[in-house]
């Protein structure tokens, strides 16, 4: 039972983390990574907004008939949004003006609303609670993990505070977007290989059957294609 629960907390920080594995929340992660600050405020906000959201949303998915469920999840993420953004502006004005627009687009963030629809309906309030506090943190620990090289590298300081060397030899060009795309892009290729050295990521193979270009594909079976394409035969068995 105990190991059931802490299964469910650990997946969202590294098995199933919702920047690094599943790929969700890009816009606030690419916006809000260039600097430590922004990033530990917007994945605390996130985090607070999950578990809670998840929390009611469980308790009340009796309740939600079907046809209605996303706009009922989107309300409750809202105010759970809301209230955040009252604390923040009444307790934390700085951090409420540099985080902007992005504290109240989280209401539509992919991954609050994912894990309501995928988890937060089908299982027990703690369950719930645990998947949100699990994905919370994961996306804590992305958005940390790149801010301090995007921050540290881009633009020599550690939440602001100037890191020596890499105040005088840094890289500017990390702290824009070309940047943000290139060290999201390489923190998702090192977290792949941690998986793949973990035995985490196991392949198998399937025919053309099912695929929707099959009837136009002169190819006798996908692994045909060319080495500049993934081979569409290899598939993730874990999908959930």
């Amino acid at each position: 039972m105990k190991n059931n629960k802490l299964l469910i907390l650990l997946r969202g920080i590294i098995m199933e983390n919702p920047v690094l594995v599943l790929v969700l929340g890009t816009c606030p992660t690419l916006a809000q990574t260039t600097s430590v600050i922004g990033a530990l405020g917007m994945g605390v906000a996130a985090t607070l907004v999950l578990i809670g959201s998840n929390a009611v949303i469980s308790a009340l998915r009796k309740l939600i008939p079907d046809t209605v469920r996303i706009p009922c999840y989107i309300v409750i993420i809202a105010t759970f949004v809301t209230v955040v953004q009252l604390l923040m502006q009444a307790y934390l004005p700085a951090l409420y003006e540099m985080m902007g627009v992005y504290l109240a687009l989280i209401v539509v963030n992919c991954i609050i609303l994912g894990r309501a629809e995928m988890f937060a309906r089908k299982n027990t309030v703690l369950d719930s609670t645990l998947d949100g506090l699990g994905m919370g943190l994961g996306f804590l620990v992305a958005l940390l993990a790149m801010a301090t090289v995007r921050e540290v590298l881009g633009a020599g300081t550690f939440a602001s505070l100037p890191v020596p060397f890499f105040k005088t030899y840094h890289v500017p060009i990390l702290v824009q977007a070309p940047g943000g795309f290139l060290v999201f892009g390489i923190l998702i290729a090192v977290m792949n290989k941690i998986k793949e050295k973990e035995g985490g990521v196991k392949r198998k193979s399937f025919s053309c059957e099912g695929c929707p270009s099959a009837a136009h594909c002169k190819k006798a079976s996908c692994g045909e294609m060319s080495e500049f394409h993934t081979p569409a035969k290899e598939v993730n068995e874990h999908d959930a």
